[in-house]
This record gives structure tokens, C-alpha cells and sequence, in this order.
């Protein structure tokens, strides 16, 4: 997309590794899909919560409809071909079913969700966004399939509401997908096949159900000792395609932070401010993403992604 890519930072340590060797790194190559973080503000205080998240938390400040519309229009002129929103709780914040009503008339969007009480007091109105042009998508978390480990992270009686939620929403017409915790070197097949015979039980139909499976990201701000990624990585390990599957090759996120609404690279980097690229979709875009963040890893060796556009 770019010959010439611009670098917001000029340090050592955002160029090279700790060994001094060139960094890995990855220019964007259009915009496909945006994010935006609607405040880490959550009804839930999980202790694992990768944004720690709670009913307390500031760490990112909600948006507003009035803040989000410029970043539609740009988008749109990008050619945009999803919208998707995390939080924190999403339907904590004020502003998100009118965010929605205004996102859902330019292009599909997804809500990632804890699937409690927040979601369900607004079931009325989020059902009348099935008028809207484009589609909107639901992907509930779960994080495991017995109800009593769910509840220890997530509060007594999460389980069975977010299932439930799951239930109505796809009776209502809305694809739903499921988002759960990965172990290490569990068999993903046999994982995933007890979560589906959970969820039958509540009456959901499994026979298209995306699950995605995420590592341990750690809380923000927490320190992971992986290997550093090199320019000879990313050209050893990694090829052309597999460099433009990278969110931060086809995706940015919007958040804002002590106030000022900043464009992030990615949506697992935004507890380092280095990572917020630029103000506006388009600088953020012609701004080289090095590979620094210890989550960056979890991209380059497992393929972890928070998109779903390439799910069926």
C-alpha cells in the first residue's frame, strides 16, 4: 500500500529488540475492519479480564456517538467492510445502541459481549436495529463449559445468563458466535465439542457456531517473557499472506484515552500507549506497526486474531 511507510516513533527499544536487532513489522495494507473500544468500563470485575475491566475501571474512557461519527465517514471513504465494538461491557455505555443505529447504516457490525444483564435490559431496542441496512452479530464469552469454573471468574449466575442470552438472541434472527479461553496444548476439537453440547441444552443450534479460542493475553500493563520478533522472522517464519492476516495489516482501533480519541494499532495493544498510531484513520494506516507487545507473539506463533470476517 505504501513505499514509503511513516514511523510515529523514532526510540530504540520501538525499533529494535532488546538484542538490538531489527524489529518486526507490519504495514497496513487497507482497511477492512474497525474497532472501537467503548470503555473499559464492565458490570463484571473478572480477575483474568485481558482490558481489567470492572464496574470501577477508567483505564480507557467510553466513546460517544458525537466522537465516533467522523470515524464512520472516514472508514466508509476506506472502504470499510465490517464495524466491530468491545469493551468493558458494551451496553454499559449511553451512547451505544444510538453508535449502533448509526454504524449499522454503512456496513455490518459485530458486539462482543458478556451476554448478563447489560445486554438483556436492551434487548427491546436491539431488536429494533434488525431494520438497518446491514447485519449486526453478537459474539458471547464463555469460558468454560461448566458452569461452576465460568462463574468463579465471571459472578454466580453469569453462566446460564449468558447462555440464555445466546439462545434468545439467535431465536430473534441474530448470528451469535462464542468466545472461550484456550489451554495450553488442549485438543480444540474435543474443547470445543463439550461446548457445543452445553449450549444445546439451552436450546441453541450449534450446527454453525463459530467458537473462538483465545490464550491467556494477561491483564494489562503485565510483563510476558516470549521471544522477540525480528525483521527475520517475520520473513523466515512468516510470508506475504500470512503477513496481510495480521489484524494490524487490516484493521485499527479507536479508543480513547485520558480524554483524547486516538487511533490504536490493534485491539490487544491498547494498554501501551505506543501503540496509538495517529488521529485519524488514514495517518494511523501510513504508520509502520512494529511487533514490540508481548501479545504480538500470540498473533505470529498461534495466529490468534479478535476478527471473524473469514468465518463462514
Amino acid at each position: 500500500m505504501l513505499q514509503v511507510p511513516k514511523m510515529h516513533l523514532q526510540s530504540e527499544s520501538w525499533l529494535r529488540t532488546s538484542a538490538g536487532v531489527s524489529r518486526g513489522y507490519i504495514d497496513a495494507h487497507g482497511l477492512e475492519e474497525l474497532w472501537f473500544h467503548t470503555g473499559t468500563r464492565c458490570n463484571l470485575a473478572c480477575p483474568f479480564c485481558l482490558e481489567g475491566s470492572s464496574p470501577s475501571a477508567d483505564r480507557l474512557d467510553y466513546l460517544s456517538l458525537e466522537e465516533v461519527l467522523p470515524f464512520f465517514n472516514e472508514a466508509k471513504n476506506l472502504g470499510v467492510k465490517q464495524f466491530s465494538f468491545t469493551g468493558g461491557e458494551p451496553f454499559l455505555n449511553k451512547d451505544m445502541l444510538p453508535i449502533l443505529k448509526a454504524a449499522l447504516a454503512i456496513a455490518p457490525c459485530m458486539v462482543l459481549t458478556n451476554g448478563t444483564k447489560p445486554l438483556l435490559k436492551k434487548l427491546d431496542e436491539i431488536v429494533a436495529l434488525q431494520n438497518l441496512p446491514h447485519a449486526l452479530q453478537f459474539r458471547i464469552s464463555i469460558d468454560h463449559p461448566d458452569e461452576v469454573k465460568h462463574d468463579q471468574g465471571r459472578g454466580k449466575g453469569n453462566f446460564k445468563l449468558a447462555l440464555e442470552s445466546m439462545a434468545q438472541l439467535q431465536k430473534l434472527g441474530f448470528k451469535v458466535s462464542l468466545a472461550r479461553h484456550a489451554a495450553t496444548k488442549e485438543d480444540k476439537a474435543v474443547q470445543d465439542r463439550l461446548f457445543r453440547e452445553v449450549m444445546l441444552g439451552y436450546g441453541i443450534d450449534v450446527s454453525k457456531l463459530n467458537i473462538v479460542a483465545f490464550p491467556d493475553f494477561l491483564t494489562p500493563g503485565a510483563v510476558s517473557k516470549v521471544p522477540e520478533i525480528t525483521n527475520q522472522c517475520m520473513t523466515t517464519y512468516q510470508n506475504l499472506e500470512s503477513r496481510r492476516g495480521f489484524m494490524c495489516a487490516y484493521s485499527r482501533m479507536v479508543i480513547k484515552r485520558s480524554g483524547r480519541v486516538q487511533v490504536s494499532a490493534c485491539t490487544l495493544v491498547d494498554d501501551d500507549p505506543d501503540y496509538d498510531l495517529a488521529s485519524t484513520l488514514t495517518e494511523s494506516l501510513e504508520t509502520r506497526v512494529m511487533l514490540r507487545h508481548h501479545r504480538c507473539f500470540s498473533c505470529f506463533s498461534l495466529g490468534a486474531s479478535c476478527s471473524e470476517r473469514n468465518h463462514d
